[in-house]
This record gives structure tokens, sequence and C-alpha cells, in this order.
């Protein structure tokens, strides 16, 4: 069982940037797919990123490309993600996944294909 914690959210001035961090715990971090996504106000959970076991290989919703960026530290087990020229209409939960896989080089952008998700944590950003 996998336990996972998120951090670094906050209220943010539109332009700003963040860095969100989840903190895994109770499971080999490495055998993990992680993935980010996210819940705005009054709308269904969406894909952000996600990153493979060996943060070799990434994927970013189209929509956010050039702004946010995934990352990982497999010795601390810690997945990141950093959002950049934040907007208003980024104001939302964001919250990490993980997911077993077997396939060290394999993403996951499906949030049902995920089994262990963080409680998430909120950004807001003002305009």
């Amino acid at each position: 069982q996998v336990q996972l914690v998120e951090s670094g959210g906050g209220l943010v001035q539109a332009g700003g940037s963040l860095r969100l961090a989840c903190a895994a715990s109770g499971g080999t971090f490495s055998d993990y797919i992680m993935g980010w996504f996210r819940q705005q106000p009054g709308k269904e959970r969406e894909f952000v990123a996600t990153i493979s076991r060996n943060g070799i290989r990434t994927r970013i919703t189209d929509s956010l490309k050039g702004r946010f960026a995934i990352s990982r530290d497999n010795a601390k087990n810690l997945v990141y993600l950093q959002v950049n020229s934040l907007k208003p209409e980024d104001t939302a939960v964001y919250s990490c996944a993980a997911t077993r896989s077997a396939l060290i080089i394999t993403t996951r952008t499906n949030p049902n294909d995920y089994d262990y998700w963080g409680q998430g944590t909120q950004v807001t950003i003002s305009s």
C-alpha cells in the first residue's frame, strides 16, 4: 500500500510559479509510474503530467506544455510538478497518483489506470 502526500500549493499571483511535491511511502517508489492530475471548480478531474518509473519518459497534457514540467527523485521518493507562468484558470486541486508497472519507460495518462492517490493540494491563482 502506497501513501502519497502532496505539498507546495498555495495562493499565487498570476505569472508566478510553484513547485508541487508528492512524497511517497509504503512501497518501492521506483516500481511506480507517477502522475499529476487536477480538478478545477465545477469540472472533472483532468490529466496534467506523468513520468515513467526511471524518470526518462514524461508526458504533459498539450494545453500545459511549456509551462508545466514533471520530475522525480527516486532516491528521495518524491515526484515534483513545476508550474510556471500561472494563470487564474490553473486554479485547482492538484493530486498525485501512483500505479505499479513492470515496464520502466511506460507512462499513464488515464486516471483509471492509477491505484493510489494523494489528498491533493490547493493551488489558487489571483489575477
